[in-house]
């Protein structure tokens, strides 16, 4: 799996562009392209890395993620249904250089400025589903208005960010390649004994090389990154499978202790797992 320069299909006629993805699994290779994403999920769940976070994607999630931010959406393969998205992209020279510099978006801002590391829109969702679910029928001119309509109301909502950190520059082939084949791996493999060694070889590099490239891309040590995805995973296993015990979702998650799983879980999500499980289920 590597980071692919990925071209979002267009005409000539088109400025914005919309898209249904309806799939088994989505589109799991890590991309990024020069297009913003707007996108909601109308079925399906999974995990979503974007720059150096993992996040955990379900239906009526609605989703920005900033131009050519690496991602990849990697489906939930044990659900039985399908996966929906609606997506709309575009650039902020999608209508001309100076469009969204008219005085008249200067409420957009906050929204480019905040899609730079990408978010999920946490209020608002009725009013942007139901604007979602018309485009597929609208003409180009009532199609615009409703994108519109779509960035107004992601402007006022309430914002939940994606990622902390996103490496500035576009990945090249080769570089690509080793963040793909590290995120491939970790995703896969994070319940399991993982060490340093295993991640550098991946990487082709040497164990030092290895670690300080990571940094440097992510803002964070590689170990870090594998404590996120297990507790991504144990958030999942907590909610979806209310019948394990604490111990038994640290267990899955390749924690090594209950006390360990505990503590790490409390400095990511600010509650232990115990009131994570409660609270959500409330």
């Amino acid at each position: 799996m590597k980071v692919l320069p990925f071209k979002i299909p267009k005409t000539k006629e088109e400025s914005l562009i919309y898209q249904e993805d309806f799939e088994k699994v989505f589109y799991d290779k890590l991309h990024q392209h020069e297009e913003i994403q707007i996108s909601i999920i109308v079925s399906g769940e999974g995990s979503l890395i974007v720059g150096d976070s993992i996040n955990h994607y379900k239906a009526g999630d609605i989703l920005v993620i900033g131009g050519s931010v690496p991602h990849v959406f990697k489906s939930d393969g044990t659900a039985n249904q399908y996966s929906f998205m609606l997506t709309l992209f575009f650039t902020q020279a999608s209508f001309g250089q100076d469009f969204f510099h008219l005085p008249e978006f200067r409420m957009l801002e906050e929204f480019f400025r905040l899609s730079e590391n990408g978010f999920k829109a946490c209020t608002k969702k009725s009013a942007l589903k139901s604007r979602f679910l018309k485009l597929k029928k609208a003409d180009k001119y009532k199609r615009f208005q409703l994108f519109l309509d779509i960035l107004r109301l992601l402007s006022k909502a309430e914002k939940q960010p994606l990622s902390t950190f996103i490496y500035k520059k576009n990945y090249t082939e080769n570089e690509g390649k080793r963040m793909g084949d590290l995120f491939e791996y970790v995703m896969q493999n994070y319940h399991g004994s993982m060490t340093l060694d295993t991640a550098a070889n991946i990487a082709s590099m040497s164990k030092n090389a290895f670690c300080r490239y990571f940094k440097q891309r992510t803002n964070k040590t590689f170990f870090q990154f594998l404590i996120e995805v297990r507790v991504e995973n144990a958030c999942k296993l907590l909610l979806k499978n209310r019948e394990l015990s604490i111990a038994d979702v640290s267990d899955r998650c390749g924690f090594q202790n209950i006390s360990n799983f505990n503590r790490k879980f409390k400095e990511i999500k600010k509650v232990t797992p115990s009131q994570y499980r409660r609270l959500q289920g409330s």
